[in-house]
């Protein structure tokens, strides 16, 4: 057997990060080898996760990859509790890890991704690793692939709690257009529009908002007949609030997003369109 010494705990702690007397407990369990002492603590943070389940994971890191054209993208949100751990350079390499998984693989699921294999390790093994050094509950809240024949224009907002990616009709787009398409994902991140436009709002969606509208404005006192006309001006506003293409654009107020694809087409020599956006807030409920 091995003897348990300062160094050998010290050595173990600065491989793996985890505490002065968890090290040397795993050490004394492995009979001083080391490789066994390293799986007994990756072990140790998988099994105590599930008593952290919890604790509220509200803070991380929202990241994305997209392949070198453009045409396919992952997107991923990894939360920790406390944004000492979201800003420490290990959980930022174990989210770098994960999306990256994601996007040579295609995993579809959670257990697809933890079973994904890196290096000589598993994303199941270094979620067990992170899990040792830090002990806060930590997951892999939501992701999402997007592949399309057109364009998609990716955008991180500094901090890392808000990313956003937008898919584009058109492939081949210089860089004067691709420009102005990393433009409309700063507007979705910045403007929080919910559609692209009118026509994939629903019936129900349109009947809802002019109900909540009309019943406003009789609580105000006003007549049925003036009512039905004061909701149908809100929900011209509300089209030009939430649907993108009618948003003014925030950086030149003198223009709508539609005018800012007008420019995109110019460029592209051909009709550009949106076809769909995601944006991950960090923490967001569905």
């Amino acid at each position: 057997m091995i003897e348990i010494t300062p160094s050998l705990v010290k050595e173990l702690r600065e491989i793996t990060g985890a505490g002065m007397g968890d090290c040397k407990s795993a050490l004394t369990q492995a009979e001083g080898d080391m490789q066994k002492a390293i799986e007994i603590l990756r072990k140790k943070g998988a099994a105590s996760a599930a008593k952290r389940a919890d604790r509220a994971a509200k803070e991380g890191i929202i990241t994305i990859r997209t392949n070198e054209n453009s045409t396919k993208a992952v997107i991923v949100e990894v939360n920790s509790e406390t944004d000492f751990v979201a800003r420490n350079e290990k959980f930022e390499a174990y989210v770098h890890a994960v999306a990256q998984a994601l996007m040579e693989s295609g995993a579809a699921t959670a257990d697809e991704l933890m079973s994904v294999k890196v290096g000589n390790d598993t994303i199941q093994g270094m979620h067990n690793e992170i899990l040792t050094k830090f002990s806060e509950n930590i997951n892999v809240r939501k992701f999402e692939h997007l592949n399309t024949t057109g364009y998609l224009a990716d955008y991180i907002h500094a901090g890392s709690k808000l990313g956003v990616l937008v898919e584009f009709s058109e492939s081949g787009l210089n860089d004067a257009a691709k420009s102005l398409c990393r433009d409309i994902a700063m507007q979705v991140a910045a403007m929080n529009p919910q559609f692209v436009d009118r026509s994939i709002i629903t019936e129900t969606q349109i009947a809802k908002e002019i109900e909540i509208y009309r019943q406003q404005a009789i609580d105000q006192g006003k007549k049925e007949d003036i009512a039905e006309r004061i909701a149908t001006g809100k929900l011209d506003k509300f089209y030009q609030e939430q649907c993108l293409i009618e948003q003014t654009f925030v950086k030149d107020g003198n223009k709508t997003i539609t005018d800012v694809l007008r420019e995109i087409s110019a460029q592209a020599g051909k009709e550009v369109k949106i076809l769909s956006f995601r944006r991950y807030f960090l923490g967001e409920t569905e």
